[in-house]
């Protein structure tokens, strides 16, 4: 074959890649040509290195866009966190969860622990992990979604926004308790939580222990009613009570680490009839359905 009779046909194999819209296999069957001839491959392994390198840039083309709808406030994963610094967190459950299982049976998550434990890196690690998995995912603090469907009420836009929100294979509420949330911003977040219930996997992250949800739900029974809703069937992990930022920033300057409980956390597992009939029931059955 002749160098003129080679550039014509590298011309028109790109020509077809264009047509159809193989921009990877474009890019790369020169060069996997040369090394198929030098590995004497056969035709039908140089087509499948082919349709290997196109089908994996394009798996990789998917994947960042579902990063990039997630709005993650940052890309995390489980390699990097360190369990050794959360001693209450299970490491098989927590990677057995990024397997994706939960996604399939529509279950929710919820991560539980004073600020500083992990909860957020470990969720946002869900997340991803579901982004790799194609799911489409997105992520938002409480605060957030509240002012969101707040606004599109005012738009007279809520019946799309909450079409939108259902859409979604996984939603991540982060920060859920560190903003009190007015009766109408609890009622609009509840019908988002509830019309995923036993459709899509919803995720949640809070310091407050269920006890202490009535002073973010302060309708009694609207409380009752989310908290029926998060903990049917959900995987419920506790983080603890120590920061995971504020032991390692200790290390990091060579300061001596001294676990401290905060009042919180205390209040946390010492949950009793005091804090309110509706908050403990609730607790009780997320127990019994853990077991």
């Amino acid at each position: 074959m002749t160098e003129q009779t080679h550039a014509l046909r590298v011309a028109q194999v790109n020509e077809h890649c264009k047509t159809l819209r193989l921009p990877t296999l474009a890019g790369s069957f020169e060069r996997l040509e040369k090394e198929a001839i030098h590995g004497s491959h056969t035709h039908l392994q140089y087509l499948e290195a082919l349709l290997a390198a196109e089908i994996h840039e394009r798996e990789g083309g998917a994947i960042a866009r579902r990063l990039r709808e997630a709005r993650l406030p940052r890309v995390k994963t489980l390699a990097e966190f360190d369990f050794t610094y959360a001693p209450t967190i299970s490491p098989t459950e927590v990677m057995s969860l990024a397997i994706g299982g939960y996604l399939e049976q529509c279950e929710p998550i919820i991560l539980l622990g004073d600020c500083g434990t992990g909860k957020t890196h470990i969720a946002t690690s869900l997340c991803v992990a579901a982004c790799r998995q194609r799911k489409r995912v997105r992520f938002t603090t409480a605060a957030g979604l509240v002012n969101e469907l707040l606004e599109a009420q005012h738009a007279n836009q809520l019946g799309r926004a909450l079409t939108r929100w259902s859409r979604y294979d996984l939603v991540c509420i982060d920060e859920l308790g560190y903003v009190p949330l007015a009766e109408l911003g609890a009622e609009l977040l509840f019908q988002v939580i509830s019309e995923r219930a036993e459709k899509a996997s919803v995720m949640i992250t809070t310091n407050l222990p269920f006890s202490e949800w009535t002073k973010v739900f302060t309708n009694a029974r609207l409380c009752k009613a989310i908290l029926d809703r998060l903990t049917d069937r959900a995987h419920i992990i506790d983080t603890g009570p120590d920061s995971y930022r504020f032991r390692r920033s200790l290390q990091k300057h060579g300061g001596a680490i001294v676990p401290e409980v905060s009042p919180d956390a205390s209040d946390a597992r010492e949950a009793g009839p005091a804090t309110g009939e509706i908050t403990s029931e609730a607790s009780r059955d997320a127990s019994r359905r853990r077991r």
